[in-house]
């Protein structure tokens, strides 16, 4: 028997099931509107592999794209992946430097390389302390969001370099800013105004975070967001340039299926209750 990779009609099969599968979430209306991304494990990766560090992040950068592809085309409004924390600073000038390489590259990729960015009109924001990056990076990322910024059909935040911390620092400041000026008083502080000025208050809010690698933390990564109630948080073994399209299909799936018997358990909570209020007498067995 031959391959199946080698099978012609194989890529048109895979297209026609993956747009299959895509037009079923689509119209389920159950599709995350904001998914979070930690993508962990492109330096194990890399060493399992027994190849350079640059083609770990090379690998991630791949299975980035076909995740975010499929994301997009079921009908995900936003994504937001935690692409360089602050704290990498903290790391020897050599790695500092070779990880800005991978930014430009990387930040150029997006754009000019991949059809994302066209193809489902994907407007770009690089979001973080972007004081903290050389004037080279900052050149490449400007002309990023220039490139995409009359896309309105989805969006893509690109935390870099950013921590949770840092943007709650950042809300808070800015919040205190406003009441130095009078246009807020300290009574008018609560979560919502909070939210205002978080890097992504732009955006809808969390609904699905995703963390590769086995690693069971948030890694400083939308930290108020995913405290949020309902946030469906989603730890996996596997590292990240080995997370693709069957593993993302099989995450919004689940949260298709949960969200759809969560409103149908409620919806009939609701039915019940309205009979025992319409019928105290009303036996029920």
């Amino acid at each position: 028997m031959s391959d199946t990779n080698s099978f012609p009609g194989l890529p048109q099969v895979f297209n026609f099931f993956k747009n299959l599968f895509s037009h079923v979430l689509r119209t389920s209306n159950n599709v995350p509107q904001h998914i979070g991304l930690i993508m962990d494990g492109n330096r194990r990766w890399a060493k399992r592999k027994h190849v350079e560090i640059k083609e770990g992040h090379n690998a991630g950068f791949h299975s980035m794209s076909r995740a975010l592809e499929l994301c997009y085309e079921a009908g995900v409004s936003t994504a937001t992946v935690f692409a360089f924390s602050i704290e990498n600073f903290k790391r020897s000038a050599a790695e500092v430097d070779s990880l800005m390489n991978l930014a430009r590259s990387g930040i150029r990729q997006v754009v000019q390389n991949g059809e994302m960015a066209e193809k489902f009109g994907v407007k770009i924001k690089v979001i973080g302390d972007r004081r903290l990056l050389p004037d080279d990076v900052l050149q490449e990322i400007e002309t990023a969001e220039e490139i995409t910024k009359n896309n309105t059909r989805a969006v893509l935040n690109i935390c870099f370099p950013y921590t949770g911390r840092d943007e709650l620092i950042h809300s808070i400041k800015a919040n205190i800013d406003s009441m130095s000026s009078g246009q807020l008083e300290a009574s008018d502080i609560d979560e919502n105004q909070i939210d205002k000025y978080l890097y992504t208050a732009e955006s809808p809010p969390v609904d699905l975070l995703i963390r590769t690698s086995g690693v069971t933390r948030l890694s400083d990564f939308l930290l108020w967001q995913a405290s949020r109630r309902g946030v469906v948080i989603e730890f996996l073994d596997c590292l990240w340039p080995d997370f693709g399209s069957r593993q993302m299909a099989w995450i919004l799936l689940k949260f298709a299926f949960n969200r759809s018997y969560r409103a149908s358990d409620l919806d009939f909570e609701e039915e019940t209750d309205g009979d025992a209020t319409a019928n105290p007498n009303k036996n029920h067995m």
